[in-house]
């Protein structure tokens, strides 16, 4: 096999006329080039130069790779920086994944940070829930993804390889229910109970959403009547405006697309879904990945990630953040 350090002593000595003066361009012993001449002649089966007297010719292969040389070695030089600039954050790639809330709130702050910390770094966003953005992941098609996960829910459901994957906790958001202002349970402050929406129509998300819903539902004991269905959080809050039905939606939500005309409340059971970043144990140790991985830790983190809407929830104590991932 012919190796870079060959091809640099072939080149040296097309370029200096002697094995003294090749030795002396590299910064190696005269010994040490006719022993690499030697091994390179060993590897590729043929004499790569002409030995007469005090002087040295490259045969017709040692000039085919003296010739060659410059274009290989100039190649493996601009692959060596590159390689060197990914790693010192002086450039590289992150292409993140995330479900349409958190594209609302944590991304455009995190790639905001990211970009003035390493203004090198190319930052690409795509949105997609949480089955289709692990699934990117999975096939190579993304390197960090923003998902979520219910109390109750599986995240391994949405991945076949679960082993490969590595999460790390952002933030936990509470489910509150969305009112019409006339509705009987509009005024008050207290917590919702589930079980007196029973005869309700529904307005149903996203299908891991619907699925909560349903489930929830099923635990208060009764199935819920589902009328709509949009995993447009704009489009929900309309619905139940217009008073054509009641809606479980997510706080991020209510907090960066509040509608005026909708009445927020808590809920009992008590709900909340997980925030979650997901990537590989080896992209979790490329140096752009890890920079976004604490963007988005930093961001979810900050108290001033959302803003505060009219009839605020009053908070609720948050349990610890538990994975078996």
């Amino acid at each position: 096999m012919i190796d870079a350090a060959g091809l640099r002593v072939m080149r040296a000595i097309a370029e200096q006329g002697s094995f003294t003066g090749a030795a002396t361009a590299l910064g190696y012993s005269q010994p040490a080039i006719s022993q690499m001449v030697r091994r390179l002649e060993q590897r590729t089966g043929t004499p790569l130069v002409d030995r007469v007297g005090r002087t040295v010719r490259l045969t017709e292969a040692g000039a085919a790779l003296a010739r060659h040389a410059g274009t290989v070695l100039s190649a493996l030089d601009a692959a060596e920086e590159e390689v060197s600039a990914i790693a010192g954050l002086r450039a590289g790639r992150v292409r993140l994944a995330a479900f349409p809330s958190a594209s609302a709130t944590l991304v455009p702050k995190a790639l905001a940070l990211v970009r003035d910390r390493f203004p090198d770094i190319s930052m690409t966003f795509t949105e997609a829930e949480p089955p289709e953005s692990l699934a990117a992941l999975r096939a190579g098609e993304c390197d960090l993804a923003v998902a979520f996960t219910y109390a109750g829910d599986d995240l391994a459901a949405d991945s076949e390889d679960l082993d490969v994957l590595v999460t790390e906790p952002l933030l936990r958001d509470e489910v509150l229910i969305a009112l019409p202002p006339s509705h009987r349970l509009a005024r008050g402050t207290g917590a919702v109970d589930l079980a007196d929406l029973a005869t309700e129509h529904w307005i149903a998300g996203c299908p891991r959403c619907r699925g909560h819903l349903l489930t929830m539902c099923d635990q208060a004991g009764f199935s819920p009547d589902v009328s709509f269905e949009t995993e447009d959080y704009v489009a929900v809050q309309g619905l139940v405006a217009a008073g054509l039905g009641v809606a479980l939606i997510p706080d991020l939500i209510v907090r960066t697309t509040y509608n005026p005309d909708v009445v927020i409340r808590q809920v009992t059971p008590a709900s909340r879904r997980d925030i979650l970043a997901v990537t590989t144990p080896d992209l979790r140790r490329v140096p752009a990945v890890a920079a976004a991985l604490e963007a988005l830790a930093e961001v979810a983190a900050s108290p001033d990630l959302l803003p505060t809407f009219p009839g605020d929830a009053a908070s609720v104590p948050e349990p610890e953040l538990d994975y078996h991932l």
